[in-house]
């Protein structure tokens, strides 16, 4: 039983270490690929906004590489947060905005995460985040000293 047991061991050792190795990003020749896209940042802080108020940030973006760089998809973590692309390769060298929008609908703590595809099978991910406020009901209440002045200047 002891050696049962040991032998399965050993090929779960075994094949942990070969899925380990097998984990990076391969080309068509077996060398790893570089990452191409180069971000400015990769997190914005809005801070705290006025719930209702739909806030937007561009994040930049650069083509490293010496190929044009096309991104295949920029995917929201949920439906609040809205990422706007232009879909044309980036020359190299070359830069690009991605725009995120976030409808600030939902009182308190935010933090959404965009993952934007590359290359067909790379990835980054960007971050906001920040406190949605919530406004007060009604309207401003009157002020009674612009009624004043205006009285005075009859």
């Amino acid at each position: 039983m002891k050696s049962f047991l040991t032998l399965i061991l050993i090929l779960s050792v075994s094949l942990y270490s070969v899925a380990q190795n097998n984990t990076s990003v391969k080309g068509n020749n077996d060398t790893p690929k570089q990452t191409v896209l180069q971000l400015k940042e990769t997190e914005h802080d809005f801070s705290k906004i006025p719930q209702g108020k739909p806030v937007y940030y561009n994040f930049e973006i650069v083509n490293t590489g010496k190929e044009p760089l096309k991104l295949d998809d920029v995917r929201a973590s949920c439906g609040c947060t809205t990422p706007e692309w232009n879909h044309d390769p980036i020359a190299p060298g070359a830069t690009a905005k991605i725009k995120v929008g976030y409808n600030a609908a939902a009182e308190g703590y935010f933090e959404k995460f965009i993952t934007i595809t590359y290359n067909t099978d790379q990835t980054e991910q960007l971050k906001i985040k920040g406190t949605v406020w919530k406004a007060p009901q009604g309207s401003a209440p009157a002020n009674a000293s612009v009624e004043f002045l205006k009285k005075q200047n009859l």
